[in-house]
């Protein structure tokens, strides 16, 4: 999935793309031993908060296109999903040991 920390201003912040988990008949995810709630539409910018910093994030899939940041970021990529995201969601195999990438995003050409 791909995370991005809000940071203080609540529009852009560090992105990092994950395993997450999800629990049965729970709106929350969970990464690394942390939770996040869903803000089920109440969100600036954000749909989920971190339940112990109460920082927001946005939390998404992964596009195909790597489109994923709405304002320029720098992402970082975990090593267990590196491959898998560069083979099977970017399908650029080429790329399988890049682990950090520069966004432009979408409101920022």
């Amino acid at each position: 999935m791909y995370m991005e920390n809000k940071g203080d201003n609540g529009i852009v912040g560090p992105a990092r793309i994950g395993r997450v988990t999800f629990k049965r008949n729970s709106k929350s995810v969970y990464y690394k031993g942390e939770r996040f709630m869903s803000l089920a539409g109440r969100g600036f910018k954000s749909n989920y908060m971190n339940v112990e910093t109460r920082e927001y994030y946005w939390i998404s899939g992964c596009k195909k296109d790597g489109a994923d940041a709405l304002y320029a970021t720098g992402v970082e990529i975990d090593d267990d999903v590196r491959e898998e995201y560069w083979t099977k969601i970017r399908n650029k195999p080429e790329l399988k040991e890049t682990t950090t990438l520069r966004r432009q995003g979408k409101y920022s050409r």
